[in-house]
């Protein structure tokens, strides 16, 4: 797939796990004009499943706007497979979209990723070592730590923790702290916040009560804010979780620091769950998806909301956009 139109980006997009909601919700996403305009889209999967899906929701492959489909025949025959099963197959077949598609963000073909949700279970049937979209793409990109962003229109969170056990959580470091202000502080800049106003979240109750909850928030994070503002990051903490992210919300900051996965996770989802999106920071490419799964309990039903897809398609066109525009900016 060259690249000749520069007044778009191109951007590949899984379709995930062909037993759940994702062709479903691609195929509803790209459908919308307003969505098919701000990208060419290659859509990377298997035909036989798009056209499966098509036909329960009365959508016609033709018909999509702008869009491409890179076939990797990856099931044999997708009518033999049943909607909202764990498979292993589906699972090889999710995780060869993801491949293919990273690999031709590295090559230069496309301009970013979006991924639809696949099941970590059925590709762990397959012998994959597999913890999730973020850790696999951050393997085949040759880089060993990334992070992820989850992003809505009225707040932004970066993890230093994510897919890891709470316990695990809790061995904070200075460099892993301000490493991941930084980048998402750079991420920031991509989504137009040329200096974001950033919140750092304790790790214990009350950012550890000067040391009566736990000595890690004044070990660490202290020393990790002040680091950051010595870097010239316009940065604050540790502070009190259980406010930061409603002070947050109401417009005093640009962006959240979690420590852990459910600390960054709750808030996020229970303000906008619908719109907001992950993006994976740190590598070399752009990398957004939708935050929820592959709602195996009403795949096939022609039930599945696109919204969070298309919030996940807007937000990699804004970024790929800003990329194209400043080259040699990174991402």
């Amino acid at each position: 797939m060259p690249k000749t139109d520069k007044t778009v980006p191109i951007i590949a997009v899984t379709i995930g796990d062909p037993a759940g909601i994702g062709p479903e919700v691609v195929l509803k996403a790209l459908s919308d004009p307003a969505v098919a305009a701000l990208a060419q889209w290659a859509i990377v999967g298997d035909t036989s499943a798009l056209e499966r899906v098509a036909k329960i929701c009365g959508l016609a492959l033709a018909g999509l706007q702008g869009t491409t489909i890179r076939d990797l025949e990856a099931l044999r025959n997708a009518s033999g497979l049943e909607f909202g099963r764990l498979d292993a197959a589906c699972g090889a077949a999710a995780a060869a979209y993801v491949r293919h598609a990273t690999q031709m963000c590295l090559r230069g073909e496309t301009d970013a990723i979006v991924t639809a949700p696949l099941n970590k279970a059925a590709v762990t049937l397959t012998g994959i070592r597999f913890t999730g979209h973020t850790e696999f793409i951050a393997e085949l990109c040759g880089v060993e730590e990334s992070r992820m962003l989850l992003a809505n229109d009225r707040l932004r969170v970066v993890h230093v923790f994510t897919h890891v056990s709470l316990q695990q959580s809790c061995r904070l470091s200075l460099a892993r702290i301000v490493g991941t202000i930084e980048l998402g502080s750079q991420a920031m800049r991509w989504l137009g916040f040329e200096r974001p106003r950033i919140a750092v979240c304790g790790l214990n109750p009350h950012a550890g009560e000067d040391g009566l909850f736990g000595e890690e928030d004044r070990e660490f994070i202290t020393p990790a804010v002040e680091s950051a503002r010595n870097l010239g990051f316009h940065c604050e903490g540790p502070l009190p979780a259980d406010t930061t992210f409603l002070r947050a919300a109401r417009g005093a900051y640009d962006l959240v620091v979690a420590m852990y996965h459910d600390q960054g996770h709750i808030p996020m989802k229970l303000l906008d769950f619908e719109n907001t999106v992950n993006v994976t920071l740190g590598l070399p490419i752009i990398r957004t998806s939708v935050d929820h799964g592959t709602a195996f309990d009403i795949a096939g039903k022609n039930r599945a909301d696109p919204s969070n897809m298309k919030a996940a398609l807007k937000m990699a066109a804004t970024m790929a956009a800003r990329r194209v525009n400043r080259p040699g900016s990174g991402t």
